[in-house]
């Protein structure tokens, strides 16, 4: 949170797209949640854009029909099609030195799990979630602090997870799931990069 307390309208859209992207990957989305999404506006930027074709897909989609897509993508007999785990893109493995590093910026943050998730805390929803919360203003983080955590455990690996997400060919709504989230990572990458 700024040290003012007051959180900037910018801080709060950035949050609002990490907490789709948290509920979105971090399980499949119900009737309920297909029908907000489809509800989602844009407009001529290419994250507006990306909106546009994400609620199209909502639309488009049926409850079981992505709960297939999710589960094939993400879980999968015995293993999904992706693993969402920074270990896994950063280093080829599971449970690695990305996760817990990523627990150790937790610890400092003072954020503790919330929840029944078994998901390791390097899960992409995991991570989009925290950096919601700091956005947001849920947990105490300023924007330096933000960027420290957006650097360490999300910019090295979550655009490439994207990037292959939006070209597997058995995705179909996470395929415009994948393109927000691309968009949104890049441009939060160069926004970090800007003198603050």
């Amino acid at each position: 949170m700024p040290l003012d307390g007051i959180i900037d309208e910018i801080d709060i859209l950035r949050g609002s797209e990490y907490a789709l992207l948290a509920v979105l990957l971090g399980a499949a989305p119900n009737s309920d949640l297909l029908s907000r999404v489809a509800s989602l506006r844009g407009d001529a930027t290419a994250l507006g854009m990306a909106h546009l074709e994400l609620a199209d897909a909502a639309r488009a989609a049926g409850e079981s029909a992505v709960s297939r897509e999710y589960f094939n993508l993400f879980i999968g007999v015995g293993r999904g099609e992706f693993l969402p785990y920074g270990s896994w893109y950063q280093t080829g493995f599971l449970h690695e030195r990305p996760l817990a590093r990523v627990r150790e910026d937790l610890d400092a943050l003072g954020v503790e799990r919330d929840g029944p998730s078994k998901e390791p805390e390097d899960h992409i929803a995991i991570l989009c979630e925290v950096m919601a919360g700091m956005a947001q203003g849920r947990f105490e983080a300023d924007l330096d602090a933000q960027a420290r955590f957006f650097e360490r455990h999300i910019e090295p690996w979550a655009a490439r997870f994207f990037a292959d997400l939006e070209l597997c060919a058995a995705a179909t709504f996470y395929k415009s799931v994948a393109r927000v989230g691309r968009t949104f990572i890049e441009l939060e990458a160069e926004a970090f990069k800007l003198p603050r």
